[in-house]
């Protein structure tokens, strides 16, 4: 695989100063509002001094003193949140170019300081190495990444260059080969058989690396999260296993229009119910991709002309048209689809009175979903279903942090957590709204003010109009 590191070094270069030797041995941000993410409150006149890649100490204004020659930010007015993390993102696949200089940018500047991405390969984990150490001695400018799967598919694979499993035997022989890779779960994917499917719960679970991904046609999402899957991603097989006919529609193996309209009419609450329970008693994390089923081909033109566009390199643009030109728009087929947005919506607001536990994710680059912007789309989506504001931040904030293991250094603004972090300038428990108000992002320590985010932007604005 190409390297692209020289390619993210030069952009960050080019784009922002690196921090020099002489640099202040503390920042500080004074007298700002810490929004806690643990239990959606706001926490006034704090001040919060950052040393390094961690937040070293935090308390009252009065109470913290400012370190000799600190950067000071005054916070006065502002609110201080953890960085966002986006739960389902492609690098390396989905994505018509072997170089993505053109969206790490983008999440950085929308305050997105870490992801998880679905489908990588063992050819491509030394990159994702690279990424992880050029984050650390500051010659990475990107989200921090976290886990990395690879995935795998049944016969016949929706996608012509996946891995291929047709027997048990070859089932845990990739699960062997992920783990020995480095690989950080296995994903499973849409056309795995139940054979294979069980081969890879079972052996995974045997070798200790987790498996998340699709919920194959064939499984029920029940029997998928009893089998320990770790995430469903999209909903998948949710909308089937509310269904009173649930096992006649797995039968049919795809669902097309009449079958997504015989679950609607079908639809048993009671059932329904029942299967979220388990989720929340199995802690099976989901991972809607709201935006992503939003999107269609209607959307396609203003998307694309939009304050936006210019983000958008050409070829991702022809590959986004080509793909949505097969989507069809006649008022009946729009109808049907407000109707499986909408029964979409209620079954996510069902989840969340459950207690079933939910992360945000965009599925960027698929089509209309850009970097960073599309993150605070979904978490707009999620108050749209009912989530309380602060219920939708902790989609992307605490809870990714929780599904890592890694609440003692991520998901919340705490003394000696790393020091990845988002300053707006409006309450985002008051306004979903405000997390796009971001007035500066720290990113490893790093402090990147509102011009340096702009200048992010700019870059990323020429990178798309040259490639």
């Amino acid at each position: 695989m190409k390297s692209i590191l020289p390619l993210l070094a030069l952009v960050s270069v080019c784009s922002l100063a690196q921090p020099s030797r002489l640099s202040p041995p503390a920042l500080v941000f004074t007298h700002v509002t810490v929004i806690d993410t643990a239990d959606s409150s706001a926490q006034p006149d704090m001040n919060v001094v950052i040393r390094g890649d961690h937040i070293e100490e935090i308390g009252k204004a009065a109470q913290i003193k400012v370190p000799t020659n600190a950067q000071v930010v005054d916070g006065r007015g502002k609110f201080l949140m953890p960085g966002l993390w986006d739960m389902h993102v492609h690098t390396f696949r989905h994505n018509p170019r072997s170089t993505n200089t053109w969206f790490f940018p983008l999440f950085v500047a929308n305050g997105v300081t870490g992801v998880r991405d679905m489908w990588t390969t063992g050819d491509d984990f030394p990159q994702v190495v690279q990424f992880r150490k050029g984050l650390a001695d500051g010659s990475f400018l990107g989200p921090r990444y976290g886990p990395v799967g690879w995935m795998v598919d049944g016969p016949d694979p929706i996608w012509p260059y996946s891995d291929v499993v047709s027997t048990p035997q070859q089932a845990r022989d990739f699960v062997h080969k992920a783990k020995a890779a480095g690989i950080d779960f296995v994903k499973v994917y849409t056309m795995l058989r139940p054979e294979e499917y069980f081969a890879i719960a079972d052996e995974a679970k045997k070798i200790g690396i987790p498996f998340a991904g699709h919920v194959p046609n064939v499984i029920s999402a029940a029997s998928a999260s009893d089998a320990g899957q770790r995430s469903m991603e999209h909903l998948r097989n949710v909308d089937v296993g509310c269904s009173a006919k649930e096992d006649e529609l797995l039968a049919s193996k795809e669902w097309g229009p009449e079958q997504k309209r015989e679950m609607r009419e079908t639809y048993d609450q009671k059932k329904c119910e029942q299967l979220l329970e388990k989720f929340a008693r199995n802690q099976t994390w989901q991972v809607p991709t709201n935006a992503l089923f939003l999107a269609d081909r209607s959307q396609l033109s203003s998307r694309l002309t939009d304050g936006h566009s210019k983000y958008v390199p050409a070829d991702v643009r022809a590959r986004w048209q080509q793909q949505l030109s097969t989507r069809q728009t006649s008022p009946e087929q729009e109808h049907q689809h407000q109707r499986e947005l909408q029964a979409r919506l209620n079954i996510l607001a069902l989840m969340n009175k459950a207690g079933v536990p939910m992360m945000s994710g965009t599925d960027v680059p698929n089509p209309l979903m850009l970097p960073g912007f599309t993150l605070h789309e979904e978490l707009t989506d999620l108050v749209q279903a009912g989530f309380t504001p602060a219920e939708a931040l902790k989609t992307a904030t605490y809870n990714p942090a929780k599904f890592m293991g890694m609440l003692d250094r991520l998901g919340t603004v705490e003394k000696g957590k790393l020091a990845d972090l988002v300053l707006l300038d409006a309450n985002p428990l008051e306004d979903i709204h405000n997390t796009q108000k971001i007035g500066a992002v720290v990113l490893n320590g790093r402090y990147l003010d509102r011009a340096a985010l702009d200048k992010l932007l700019a870059g990323a604005a020429v990178t798309a109009s040259t490639q």
